[in-house]
C-alpha cells in the first residue's frame, strides 16, 4: 500500500464488487469484503451522495448514472486506429504481410487503416476502400459477429454477387461459413475480392462486448500455403485480441 491512500483503495474495493455483480445489498457487500459494516455503510453512503451508486426499489445498490458520463468520455477518446496501429505494425513485421483494419459502414466494410507488406508483390488496397460485408475475410468477419437479427436482415436484403473467382455466392454456404467463423474466431477467404489472393481475419470487440472492427492479414496465395496457415491464424487472433483488450474488452463481455 506504499504511496497509496488506504481509504481510497478500500473505497475502490466497494466499487470493484460491481464488476462481477449487477446489484448488491449492504450486507452482501459486507460479506464479500470482510470489513466492518459501519465502514462499508459510510463508503456506500458517500458514493450514493455523489451519484456513483444508487439504490433500487428492493433496497439493493447498483452503479449510478455518473459512471455512464465518465464511461462515455473515455469511449469518446478511444481512437481505434491510434490504439491498433502499434499492434498492426508488430503483426506486419512478424507476418511480413499486409495488415488491414476495417469497420462497418452501412452495408459495406470500409478500410480505415492499412500497412503494406515489405514484399515487392503486394495487393492493391487503400484507406477508404469499400467492400461488401459478404466478400473477403476482413469484411465477412464483421458480418459473422453482427447480432443474429442484423445478420439475417443483411442476408435477406443482399444479393451475393461474384466479385472474383472465389466469391461465395451460395446463401447456404455463406451461412455455414459465418457460423464457422463465430465458432472458431476467425475466417479465411480465397480469391473472393481479387483472384489469387488469401486473407485471414479476426474480430475486434469494444468495451461493451460488441463488434468494433475487423483485422486481417492478406497477400497473394503463393505466400499462404497450408503449412503456414496455423501460424498466421494464431497471429491474427492474438493481435485482434490485444486490440480488443486495449479497447476495454474482457472475455465474457459479449
Amino acid at each position: 500500500m506504499q504511496n497509496k491512500n488506504i481509504t481510497v483503495v478500500k473505497s475502490m474495493d466497494v466499487l470493484n464488487l460491481f464488476l462481477q455483480h449487477s446489484e448488491l445489498s449492504l450486507n452482501e457487500m459486507v460479506d464479500l469484503l470482510g470489513v466492518p459494516k459501519t465502514s462499508v455503510h459510510r463508503m456506500v453512503g458517500s458514493f450514493e451522495t455523489m451519484g456513483f451508486l444508487q439504490k433500487n426499489n428492493e433496497g439493493k445498490y447498483l452503479l449510478g448514472l455518473q459512471f455512464l458520463q465518465f464511461g462515455q468520455l473515455v469511449a469518446d477518446r478511444l481512437d481505434i486506429r491510434q490504439l491498433a496501429l502499434p499492434i498492426m505494425k508488430e503483426l506486419r513485421d512478424t507476418a511480413k504481410e499486409a495488415v488491414n483494419l476495417i469497420i462497418k459502414d452501412g452495408n459495406d466494410a470500409i478500410y480505415i487503416e492499412k500497412l503494406d507488406t515489405p514484399h515487392p508483390v503486394r495487393l492493391y488496397t487503400k484507406v477508404g476502400r469499400r467492400s461488401p460485408l459478404y466478400a473477403g475475410a476482413c469484411s465477412r468477419i464483421i458480418l459473422a459477429f453482427l447480432t443474429e437479427e442484423e445478420q439475417e436482415h443483411y442476408l435477406q436484403e443482399t444479393e451475393l454477387a461474384a466479385m472474383a473467382n472465389g466469391t461465395i455466392t451460395d446463401m447456404e454456404r455463406m451461412k455455414e461459413v459465418l457460423a464457422e467463423a463465430r465458432e472458431s474466431g476467425y475466417t479465411i477467404s480465397y480469391s473472393e475480392l481479387e483472384n489469387d489472393t488469401v486473407s485471414i481475419a479476426a474480430p475486434i470487440f469494444d468495451h461493451t462486448g460488441f463488434l468494433a472492427a475487423g483485422l486481417s492479414i492478406a497477400g497473394p496465395d503463393s505466400r499462404f500455403g497450408a503449412d503456414r496457415l496455423p501460424e498466421l491464424i494464431d497471429l491474427i487472433k492474438n493481435a485482434a485480441r490485444e486490440i480488443s483488450s486495449q479497447l476495454g474488452y474482457r472475455e465474457g463481455n459479449q
